[in-house]
C-alpha cells in the first residue's frame, strides 16, 4: 500500500465529531456559495492546472469527512468576509538525492465583482510556481551531471541534500487589503530565488501600487528613506553598492501589518550577496 493509499485510509477510518467547529461550518457555508465559481475558474486552467483542480475538488471532500483535515482548514488564513487564502494544490517528491515542496496558493474573492482579478492572479500564480519547479528541478540536474562529471562522487552528491521549495506567505491581512508573498528557494544557490508579491486593494478590486499607497511623490519619498536607512545600517557595519539609483513603478514591495509598505531588493541587487535579501520599511 503506497503513502496516498495510507493517507486516504486514516482520515476515511476517522470518526466524524457530532458537530464540527462553528468557523469550520461557516467555511463549509462559504464553499458552497462559492462552488460553481471556483469549478468554473478550475475548469479554464490549462495544461497542468488540470490536476490541481483534482486536488482541489479533495480538499473539500475531505473537509467535511476528515476531524484532522478540517482542524488543518480550519486554520487558513480568512480576512473578514472579503477574500481568502488557501492551498490551491501542494506536493512533495523526494527521490535519492532531491527533494522538491510546492504548496501553491488560490486567492478566493468573496465579492462577485472582484472575480475578474481573482482569476488572472490565480492563472499567474499558479504558472509562476509551477515554472519555477520545473526549471529549478532542471537546474539541479544539470548541476548534479557537472559535479560528476568534474569528479565528484554519488556519496557527494547525496551529502549536498539539495531541497526546491515553491511556498507562500500572507504578510499582512486586514478588511481593506492583503499582501501576500510566492516564493521559490533552492538550498544550493540563492542566484534564482524569486519572490513575487501581490497586494491587493479589498476595497476596490485590483491590484496597490506604491503610488496608491504613498501618494504621486513615491518614488522621492522611498528614495529619500531608502538610502538613509541604508547609510544607518552601513554605521553598523553593513555593506552596499554604491550603484543605488533608486526605485521605479516596478520595485516590488508588500505591506505589513501596520499598513505600511515594505521595499524589497533581493540578494545581489543593491548589495553584496553575503548580505542577503534587503528591506525597507517606508513609513
Amino acid at each position: 500500500m503506497n503513502s496516498m493509499e495510507k493517507a486516504k485510509r486514516r482520515y476515511d477510518e476517522t470518526e466524524i465529531p457530532e458537530e464540527l467547529s462553528g468557523r469550520i461550518q461557516e467555511e463549509i457555508r462559504k464553499a458552497d456559495l462559492k462552488r460553481n465559481r471556483i469549478l468554473a475558474f478550475r475548469r479554464g486552467l490549462r495544461g497542468s492546472a488540470a490536476a490541481a483542480a483534482a486536488a482541489a475538488v479533495v480538499f473539500t471532500a475531505a473537509l467535511n469527512t476528515s476531524t484532522a483535515f478540517a482542524e488543518t482548514a480550519g486554520s487558513l488564513p480568512v480576512i473578514g468576509a472579503v477574500a481568502r487564502v488557501l492551498t490551491f494544490r501542494s506536493y512533495e517528491e523526494e527521490g535519492e538525492d532531491l527533494k522538491i515542496s510546492v504548496e501553491i496558493p488560490s486567492v478566493e474573492m468573496i465579492s462577485e465583482d472582484f472575480s475578474g482579478l481573482e482569476q488572472s492572479v490565480n492563472e499567474e500564480i499558479l504558472n509562476l510556481c509551477e515554472q519555477y519547479a520545473d526549471e529549478a528541478k532542471l537546474r539541479a540536474e544539470e548541476y548534479r551531471k557537472a559535479f560528476l562529471d568534474t569528479g565528484g562522487t554519488e556519496e557527494e552528491w547525496a551529502a549536498h541534500n539539495i531541497e526546491i521549495r515553491v511556498w507562500y506567505e500572507v504578510k499582512s491581512q486586514t478588511d481593506t487589503h492583503l499582501s501576500l508573498a510566492v516564493m521559490g528557494t533552492e538550498n544550493w544557490t540563492t542566484a534564482y530565488s524569486q519572490t513575487r508579491y501581490y497586494n491587493f486593494d479589498l476595497e476596490n478590486g485590483r491590484l496597490l501600487t506604491l503610488e496608491d499607497v504613498l501618494g504621486e511623490n513615491y518614488k522621492e519619498i522611498s528614495d529619500e528613506e531608502i538610502r538613509r536607512q541604508m547609510k544607518e545600517r552601513e554605521q553598523n557595519g553593513a555593506v552596499y553598492f554604491d550603484s543605488f539609483e533608486g526605485i521605479d513603478e516596478n520595485t516590488p514591495f508588500y505591506l505589513n501589518e501596520a499598513g505600511n509598505p515594505v521595499i524589497v531588493f533581493e540578494a545581489y541587487e543593491i548589495a553584496p550577496g553575503s548580505e542577503g535579501q534587503q528591506e525597507f520599511e517606508i513609513n
